[in-house]
């Protein structure tokens, strides 16, 4: 066991900074008169207040534990450093990303294999963790609620010139010359902030990275290339072409200056039809325009409809170290936290998808708009989470959505993946 645990935090260590200072305690008060407490490690802010009254409410059902809520900045900076320092909070809430992913491979997380509530989730959220990553075959962590990635339109505007919800790329360049006839710019484009331009990158990109792409990638290493069995070069040619074809046709003039804010602004006062953005930008858009009819399709890059994919990332992802001292107590939080009625309350607040089976979604169009996707599993995993974070992906695909140019930008990606490959050495040792 101490062997396996050197190991483990030598693998941890590894994910961080060297230096850093820590300011939130990370292990729970051993029992004092009948009562445990739980360190609460929470990311996200906009939640602080929902957590806090279901805090209250589990109290009340489970008096003999206290739940302390430790809502963090920059957690995936935060978490790798406590688990460094074996403070490792009992019950961790983490957005799911490739840092999550590398995390869970470390063996740091508990495997809720063998847990009941695991039957209870959506196996295709579930699958959408597995693929960030897992320590062997174990699952290192529930999905809570999830977004999705994908094209909010204006529902009025649609309604009003008899346009339907195109099911294949050929139905979405016709919405958009439709659009265009009547006087209505398709797209609000927002390069200012080039973050923008990532989400039509995974959702487009999301087809040809389906099977084992990323795995093969990372296989190949040093040698990606396009003279290697998969590449940016060799697979992701027609997702830019698709891309660019949306930016450079069909977006307002000026779109390089403008910025998300300005674009929420647009759709939400009527200015354009759609959004290339997800389910994030409701709410903001809602802010200005509490009336608006925004709904979202996910992107039909394909020429069958029933091979379409919505993007969807596990906004929220439960989990606890592998090691707690009260992992008894910890679960009993986490099965409150999957209880029906509290997550739907969560994920209706937050304007997410809960991940339980058979949870109610809120009446949001939005929503229910994308609740086909999630009830038939066809959903898949945002592919910039593995992409590593040290490939400045932003600005690649900026740039290249500025110039136009596909062929410099999957070279530039293929160059960069195996940069990072030569410099990464894998972390073992028993």
């Amino acid at each position: 066991m101490k062997t396996t645990r050197r190991s483990t935090m030598r693998m941890v260590a590894a994910l961080t900074a060297a230096g850093m200072t820590v300011g939130l305690g990370g292990c729970a008060s051993n029992p004092s008169n009948g009562i445990t407490t739980l360190n609460f490690f929470q990311f996200k802010g906009e939640a602080l207040e929902d957590f806090e009254q279901i805090i209250t409410d589990f109290e009340a059902e489970n008096p003999d534990i206290r739940v302390v809520q430790n809502q963090v900045a920059d957690a995936d900076t935060l978490i790798r450093t406590l688990l460094v320092k074996d403070k490792t909070p009992d019950v961790i809430t983490l957005n799911a990303n490739g840092n999550f992913g590398r995390l869970a491979q470390a063996g740091v997380f508990y495997d809720f294999s063998d847990e009941p509530v695991l039957d209870d989730i959506n196996p295709a959220v579930q699958e959408i963790l597995a693929d960030l990553g897992t320590k062997d075959d174990e699952v290192n962590g529930l999905g809570y609620v999830n977004n999705a990635n994908g094209v909010i339109y204006n529902a009025e505007i649609f309604d009003e010139l008899g346009l339907e919800v195109p099911e294949t790329w050929d139905d979405f360049i016709a919405v958009c010359d439709a659009l265009q006839d009547a006087g209505i710019t398709p797209f609000y484009g927002t390069l200012a902030d080039s973050w923008t331009g990532l989400p039509s990158f995974n959702a487009l990109g999301a087809y040809p990275a389906q099977g084992a792409f990323f795995d093969q990638m990372r296989e190949e290493g040093e040698s990606v290339g396009p003279d290697s069995e998969v590449s940016f070069q060799k697979d992701f040619a027609d997702a830019l072409d698709q891309q660019y074809e949306l930016f450079s046709n069909y977006m307002q003039d000026g779109y390089r200056g403008r910025t998300y804010d300005d674009g929420n602004a647009a759709f939400a006062n009527g200015d354009v039809g759609m959004l290339l953005q997800g389910i994030w930008a409701i709410n903001p858009v809602k802010q200005i325009n509490p009336d608006i009819d925004a709904r979202i399709f996910p992107y039909p890059a394909t020429e069958d409809p029933d091979d379409r994919l919505l993007v969807s990332g596990v906004d929220v992802v439960v989990t606890m170290g592998k090691h707690g001292p009260h992992q008894e107590e910890a679960m009993r939080f986490i099965d409150y936290l999957f209880q029906k009625d509290v997550i739907e309350d969560f994920a209706a607040s937050q304007n997410m998808v809960p991940s339980l089976k058979g949870a109610r979604l809120s009446d949001d169009p939005a929503l229910q708009s994308v609740k086909p996707f999630f009830d038939d599993g066809r959903i898949t995993g945002f592919i910039d989470h593995q992409i590593p974070p040290s490939i400045p992906l932003a600005a690649i695909i900026q740039q290249f959505l500025f110039s136009g140019d596909s062929d410099a930008a999957l070279a530039t990606l293929d160059s960069e993946w195996a940069k990072v490959a030569a410099r990464t050495i894998p972390v073992t040792g028993e």
